[in-house]
């Protein structure tokens, strides 16, 4: 009888293992620090070993698809020296790109930043900010 019960006890303490390890792989894989264009460059060699979201303005003219990735710039200007700091993007997430992904947006991207300098991201979220300004501009009013 004792045999049959140290089985299932290490059976059992392998399951809850397995189901640890899964749990914390998946929290980790979606942990992700928010930072800034100018702050990812700040942290230097850390940026390169964290899933990072990143947050910018759609540079004007930067969107290129090329096949299943789209390429664009995105950049932010630097609270403390006005500067405006720019990160080239490469979006190869399994979505299709929200239809406020245009440029001037505003674009949140979620992946890593690759050593060539470009971050490679696999999940995008973009809003227009400017939508508002320009149906004011044309006369039109909310109810």
């Amino acid at each position: 009888m004792k045999r049959k019960q140290l089985k299932f006890v290490v059976g059992a303490v392998v399951i809850i293992l397995t189901l640890a390890y899964l749990a914390y792989s998946g929290y980790q894989e979606g942990n992700a620090y928010y930072q800034t264009v100018s702050e990812l460059y700040a942290s230097k060699d850390q940026a390169y070993t964290r899933r990072l979201k990143v947050a910018g303005d759609v540079v004007v003219g930067s969107i290129q698809h090329d096949g299943k990735a789209i390429n664009f710039v995105i950049s932010q200007q630097d609270e403390k020296t006005k500067q405006v700091v720019s990160l080239p993007v490469k979006y190869v997430g399994t979505d299709a790109p929200p239809d406020t992904f245009i440029d001037r947006a505003q674009a949140v991207v979620e992946g890593q930043l690759g050593h060539d300098g470009v971050f490679v991201a696999n999940k995008m979220q973009a809003k227009c900010a400017s939508k508002y300004e320009k149906e004011a501009a044309a006369g039109v009013r909310k109810s």
